[in-house]
């Protein structure tokens, strides 16, 4: 239940709440991502991440899916929902409902356990690129705009063949460039495939 961290990042490049009932978890994404420059609170359990969320307002959410109690899934509606605040999910889970539901509630990314922070870090980064406008500091966006959607829609298709294939990172976005240039389609398109594949998989399971 102890949970917010004071780690703070140098450069001052943002605000992150980390959210992950495994300790180690906890404390390797939050040392790792304040080194790289960010400001960033941490909670164990959804209803103190929920609290934190609403008292600090972090700029992303960075959260694991399956906990005790309020789920990642839980956290991340109330996020959207009542603090309009953007969240990215991280779980070694990659099964079609988790995708799914992952498309449904509009993360900005979906991130495949075990990863380490040098390759969370591009990704927190890109999230922060794609991120909408925060509604108390700009006019809201209606939506994501295009170039935001297809970045997470091929961040997706990555997780999923990472899960299915036990791939890293790389050799999923290899084995997609590859999959996109034997179908001589784009690589957005061959993204947009992959995830529509897992949907029905899971529309029919």
């Amino acid at each position: 239940m102890d949970s917010v961290s004071k780690d703070v990042g140098a450069s001052g490049k943002g605000r992150i709440l980390v959210v992950d009932d495994d300790r180690l978890v906890l404390a390797t994404l939050t040392h790792g991502l304040a080194q790289a420059g960010y400001e960033v609170l941490d909670a164990d359990n959804g209803d103190d991440a929920i609290l934190i969320a609403r008292q600090h307002r972090p700029d992303l959410a960075l959260l694991d899916i399956r906990m005790e109690g309020m789920t990642g899934f839980d956290v991340a509606g109330y996020l959207r929902d009542y603090l309009q605040l953007p969240f990215m999910f991280l779980s070694a889970f990659a099964d079609e409902a988790t995708v799914a539901k992952v498309k449904e509630l509009g993360a900005l990314a979906y991130l495949v356990k075990p990863l380490d922070i040098h390759q969370i870090v591009p990704a927190v980064e890109a999230a922060f690129a794609n991120r909408p406008a925060r509604a108390d500091t700009a006019p809201p966006a209606p939506a994501l705009e295009p170039a935001s959607s297809l970045a997470v829609v091929e961040a997706m298709a990555l997780g999923v063949l990472m899960h299915r294939y036990s791939l890293t990172r790389a050799q999923a976005l290899a084995r997609l460039e590859r999959m996109a240039a034997e179908q001589r389609i784009e690589l957005g398109e061959q993204a947009r495939r992959v995830v529509e594949a897992v949907e029905q998989l899971a529309l029919g399971s």
